[in-house]
């Protein structure tokens, strides 16, 4: 056994000798390291990750995104675009194609690891977090708010000081059991390439860095405030944040622990079941005299607005009262409730000059901004008329699109134009 495995170790240092030449002739930037690599130790996170929105980020992957950046750059597998209105490489590049906006590239098809979006390396090498305004107090949005790392950046790390030590001293056994027997594994993270399967991987040297990697500050560079070049505010979750004054990090939700690891789904604005469980929704009709008092309330446990994120999110409430054949005989709005009920619409609104609603890349003004806010307790009133009632339900639905944005957008899939039900509670009324 000892002879196998000894024979083992010594065909895999040949092997990493013989290539060693190739691999720092041919040594890469640590951005353009797919997360295929990462994947040959940390499936079970590269297979959350890649059904991220993360994963997803790029123009090429997110169909709304990438209907936005056709309409304010150009195409994303083309070198050279710049941002029609200003001139300059496009900035939201720095935020859904970090790789390829370290390179200045537009050709997001070009590299595995550009049109991998927000991959591990894009999150892993950040170093610290500067804040989204410069010292000129102009916007650096994505990675411009952080100093990069060309080595991994860890919640913990290798943390083997004990075990070099010991290495280094008359220890005959060069301290091989103090880290246990999985200290002996090969490690890329240790600062050398190895060979894993066969494959050979690259050194991906990985340092300690919790106060960046265990905080919020890993997520605001590209979650805090995002200004159209009009100075709108689109995406502003941190600001919400800031003002709830929660103590609890983003990671705490969107990140949770499962089964020892931390979970990299990530879900969020995408994820029905994230949304569902961010608010708590009920309805209570009672009698009164010929109508039925209706209240609905809301409440959004969560520390920044609900819905956050791009601007033309929204939630929308519908409220219907039956008889006792399940015919409909009152509802707050037939359709959309924007206009004929617009306490049920929650939304940012922003606007043109003349106060009409307008797209983000347009838009000069902020109009009115009815979302829930961080932790925001909401009650609506309605009088329904009581008779032949038998029953009141509630519904509230979560849109990813304005409803003007649905109907522009009817090249985009049905799952990402059609509104989700996140809540509905029922209540049965005594016929009398």
């Amino acid at each position: 056994m000892l002879r196998s495995l000894f024979t083992h170790a010594i065909a895999a240092s040949a092997l990493l000798l013989a290539t060693a030449p190739t691999l720092a002739d041919e040594a890469e930037p640590i951005h353009h390291v797919s997360s295929e690599v990462c994947s040959n130790c940390h499936q079970e996170i590269y297979r959350q990750w890649k059904g991220s929105m993360h994963a997803n980020s790029t123009a090429l992957k997110d169909p709304i995104h990438g209907t936005f950046y056709e309409m304010v750059a150009g195409s994303p597998t083309e070198e050279g675009v710049l941002h029609k209105a200003s001139g300059k490489y496009p900035i939201c590049l720095q935020c859904h194609a970090p790789n390829a906006a370290l390179d200045k590239s537009t050709k997001l098809d070009a590299k595995v690891a550009y049109n991998e979006g927000v991959n591990c390396i894009a999150c892993h090498t950040l170093k610290h977090y500067k804040g989204i305004k410069g010292e000129d107090g102009k916007m650096q949005l994505g990675i411009q708010a952080y100093e990069l790392s060309d080595k991994l950046q860890a919640p913990i790390g290798i943390n083997d000081g004990v075990n070099q030590l010991a290495a280094a001293s008359d220890d005959p056994f060069g301290g091989a059991g103090l880290g246990g027997s999985g200290s002996q594994k090969p490690n890329p993270h240790l600062g050398e390439p190895i060979v894993f399967d066969g494959q050979i991987i690259p050194a991906l040297p990985m340092e300690a860095n919790p106060r960046l990697i265990k905080s919020s500050d890993s997520c605001m560079g590209c979650h805090d405030q995002r200004d159209n070049p009009h100075g709108v505010p689109l995406c502003q979750t941190g600001n919400e944040y800031r003002d709830s004054q929660s103590e609890v990090n983003c990671l705490a939700c969107h990140m949770p622990i499962a089964n020892g690891i931390a979970n990299h789904s990530m879900g969020g604005g995408h994820d029905p079941a994230m949304v569902r469980r961010a608010l708590i929704f009920d309805i209570n009709a009672e009698p009164n005299g010929d109508t039925l008092k209706t209240t609905v309330y809301m409440k959004n446990q969560l520390p920044h607005a609900m819905p956050t994120g791009a601007p033309f999110r929204n939630l929308f409430i519908k409220l219907t009262a039956y008889n006792d054949q399940g015919e409909v005989v009152w509802q707050n709005a037939e359709g959309h409730p924007a206009k004929s009920d617009p306490q049920a619409y929650l939304s940012y609104v922003i606007t043109d000059d003349e106060g009409m609603p307008a797209p983000p890349p347009v838009a000069t003004k902020v109009g009115d901004d009815t979302r829930l806010r961080p932790h925001e307790e909401r009650e609506l009133v309605y009088e329904i008329p009581a008779e032949g009632v038998a029953l009141v339900r509630g519904e509230v639905f979560y849109n990813l699109l304005w409803p003007g944005l649905v109907k522009k957008f009817s090249h985009l899939p049905t799952d990402l134009t059609d509104p989700v039900l996140i809540a509905e509670y029922e209540q049965t009324i005594a016929v009398n």
